[in-house]
């Protein structure tokens, strides 16, 4: 029989008040307090609590506070992640971030999400779907992106899109919800 945490992860629906996985939201709390805490100068401290609350992390992460997620270790990035102020990872199943990533101020991933059944969700239960945002793609400022996306290498999601489906390599996606406004050249 699966954990509660293995239902989770694995986009089944879970129990979010399983006392482990209350325990596991707590730690990332105490942990991203601290890092939102840190010195702008202290870029030792910011790496060392990313390293112990993201899952993996790359060459060079830079995560600008403040910065919020939901448990941390389903949370992967590439080498050379920027995530600007005020970003959010809600991270009950994977976040796959590529290299040369960057998160705009504001940006918000979400692979949480309720039953659409009103007796189901009062019922408490809930479910996700893993986000994927692949190499040197950019997703701008206030921009959201929905459980189950994947947004392809580079890629560009303007400011303020609401990503409800997958966004395809070298092309540029925007509004709500979002929808290819052009593809980009990779020759120029």
């Amino acid at each position: 029989m699966k954990s509660e945490k293995e239902k989770m992860i694995d986009g089944e629906p879970y129990d979010p008040l399983d006392p482990r996985l209350v325990a596991e939201r707590e730690r990332a709390r105490d942990l991203t307090r601290r890092f939102n805490r840190t010195e702008p100068t202290d870029g030792e401290a910011r790496a060392a609590i990313l390293d112990d609350l993201f899952g993996s992390t790359g060459e060079a992460p830079h995560v600008e506070p403040p910065f919020r997620c939901d448990y941390g270790y389903n949370v992967r990035v590439g080498d050379g992640f920027y995530a600007n102020f005020d970003c959010v990872l809600l991270d009950v199943c994977p976040v796959e971030i590529g290299r040369n990533c960057f998160l705009g101020p504001g940006v918000h991933v979400y692979t949480a999400t309720h039953p659409v059944d009103a007796a189901e969700r009062v019922g408490g239960t809930e479910y996700g779907r893993g986000v994927e945002i692949g190499d040197d793609a950019w997703v701008g400022g206030r921009a959201v992106v929905n459980p189950g996306v994947t947004i392809g290498d580079r890629a560009v999601v303007a400011s303020g899109a609401v990503v409800t489906d997958d966004v395809p390599d070298d092309v540029v996606v925007g509004g709500n919800p979002a929808e290819p406004i052009r593809e980009i050249d990779q020759r120029r």
